[in-house]
């Protein structure tokens, strides 16, 4: 960190060609580059050993621990334990200024101004991004930046894609209520929620004739009962409903609602809804948050809104990349990679300017990045050097944010434009 301070304090600007001359110099990235190349010993002993110990949402205390340890050694003042989740983490280094957030992730399935690494925990299904807004961990942030593993399936170009889009996605259950009855003696007493779970089942299967090429509803019969000699008084189906925007996902959650509701009234079941992202504490002022539908008894929908890129940055990124490292990104926002699953990230890029490039590890295509070869690919040397390689693009470009008020501006004014869209 000491090479990057100095070369900040020694170059500050005081008028703005003087900021973009120092952004774009040879020396300030090589300062970028030197930093993270000094310390690269230490981040494979930290990428091993979250590699080894992989911890579920919530769960990751070594990895909170270890990461915590390595930055206090680097200098940043760290806050362990923030906005009331137990393993996420606050570290910040610098004073006043613009403010960079670089979001790290670490959960596994089953000078001039100040950058801030924010503990992202529980991004596989647990939201933890959705949390960590609604504790105000975003709040006055100027950018927040990120970089996530990928395959080369669809993505046009070798090293990856900055131009990204992500699905919104909402996950919830439908719990039905009937009433139990032995099934061979009074059957006819029984109000059967299996009954209902099949229909509920049978419905949404026929409504994916009606919805648009990228939507996606995957469902499975979570609760269906326990012994052939009972008529089933409880069933539970849940129900994932992807869409290329919140709005949609919101309108076609409704249909999705009606197919539970049809089904409980031709069984006499009853219906209630729950999300499978319960949170307690109070809706913030989000604008993603404000357009949410009730649902039922649902109270409110935590849902994975679609991701909106940063065009400045995404150019940016793209440049870096390209001109730096020699690698090709994909960075065309008119036809952004859009990726099959979402992300919590996505909900932030409602809230500041964001970036969410996907970098390719060797890996053979059909290893999509949930499956147990893409898992045994991200624990390779090549992997990491990927990885390394995408990080120092992210560094050099939080940095051209910091020491750049005419590109900063421009990150801000193309994020309001885009949100302006969506009130």
């Amino acid at each position: 960190m000491a090479t990057i301070t100095s070369v900040i304090q020694t170059a500050y600007p005081d008028t703005e060609s003087k900021a973009i001359a120092v952004v774009n110099s040879q020396g300030t990235f090589d300062a970028v580059v030197n930093a993270v190349d000094q310390e690269l010993g230490a981040l494979r002993e930290i990428n091993s050993a979250i590699h080894s110990n992989p911890e579920l949402c919530y769960k990751e205390f070594k990895a909170h621990d270890n990461i915590t340890a390595l930055l206090e050694s680097l200098g940043f003042a760290v806050e362990k334990h923030a906005y009331g989740l137990e393993t996420s983490f606050v570290a910040e280094y610098g004073q006043g200024g613009r403010l960079v957030t670089i979001c790290s992730e670490y959960d596994a399935l089953e000078g001039v101004g100040r950058v801030r690494i924010l503990g992202c925990p529980a991004e596989e299904g647990g939201g933890g991004k959705i949390k960590l807004i609604r504790a105000g961990a975003f709040e006055g942030v100027d950018a927040a930046l990120m970089v996530h593993a990928s395959t080369p399936l669809d993505i046009p170009q070798p090293a990856g894609a900055a131009a990204v889009g992500g699905r919104s996605v909402a996950i919830f259950r439908g719990i039905f209520t009937g009433e139990p009855a032995h099934a061979g003696v009074v059957p006819w007493n029984g109000v059967n929620a299996l009954d209902a779970a099949s229909l509920t089942y049978s419905a949404i299967s026929m409504l994916r004739q009606q919805i648009r090429p990228t939507d996606r509803l995957n469902l499975y019969i979570k609760e269906g009962g326990q012994m052939t000699n009972i008529i089933t008084a409880r069933s539970v189906v849940e129900v994932g409903v992807r869409t290329l925007t919140l709005g949609e996902n919101e309108k076609l959650q409704e249909r999705v609602r009606n197919c539970f509701k049809g089904a409980a009234l031709a069984t006499g079941c009853t219906i209630e809804f729950e999300s499978v992202y319960v949170y307690l504490s109070p809706l913030p002022r989000s604008i993603y948050l404000s357009t949410l539908l009730t649902i039922g008894l649902l109270n409110r929908m935590d849902t994975y809104a679609d991701l909106h890129s940063n065009e400045p940055l995404c150019n940016e990124f793209t440049d870096i990349m390209s001109r730096h490292f020699d690698s090709l990104f994909h960075g065309d926002m008119r036809d952004p990679h859009i990726s099959g699953g979402g992300s919590d990230f996505g909900n932030v890029s409602y809230e500041c300017p964001s970036l969410h490039p996907l970098f390719i590890i060797p890996t053979l295509p059909t290893n999509n990045v949930h499956a147990p070869g893409f898992a045994r690919a991200a624990g390779e040397p090549a992997a990491f050097d990927a990885a390394i390689k995408a990080a120092k693009g992210i560094a050099v470009l939080g940095v051209r944010l910091l020491l750049d008020e005419e590109f900063a501006k421009r990150t801000r004014e193309a994020f309001e434009d885009d949100m302006k869209k969506y009130k």
